[in-house]
């Protein structure tokens, strides 16, 4: 293996989550199609020029089990240069982060926001 290729999410409410996407973490789009056999949209999106995110829109996807210990991808975890300059960020589109932790074996600041479907997304301080 090289590296993580991407990671794919599906979404409640693909105009609410691309927007997220979009302004609240700053991905690029690089390409956006729909499928109509599927009913779906598919959105694959990159961070500095990196590919990291197919968004996917389904008919009725089934909810979250439980936030975040449910089997499965616990959370998405987004290396940041200035924990505070992210929040601020982020409350600027009314998302609220949880308050900044610190990580006991690295000694790093980490802080949590959700996406419009609750996925937990972790920022981490480099």
């Amino acid at each position: 293996m090289n590296k993580v290729h991407h990671t794919a999410i599906i979404c409640s409410n693909y105009e609410v989550s691309k927007q997220f996407y979009l302004d609240v973490l700053s991905l690029e789009i690089i390409r956006e199609v729909y499928r109509e056999e599927r009913q779906s949209y598919k959105l694959d999106l990159a961070l500095n020029g990196d590919y990291i995110i197919e968004l996917f829109s389904f008919p009725n996807p089934p909810k979250r089990p439980s936030r975040p210990e449910a089997c499965g991808l616990r959370h998405l975890a987004f290396e940041v240069d200035d924990i505070e300059k992210t929040i601020a960020h982020c409350k600027k589109h009314q998302v609220i982060a949880e308050p900044i932790r610190v990580d006991e074996f690295t000694n790093k600041r980490f802080t949590f926001i959700a996406d419009p479907d609750d996925l937990p997304i972790e920022f981490y301080e480099k």
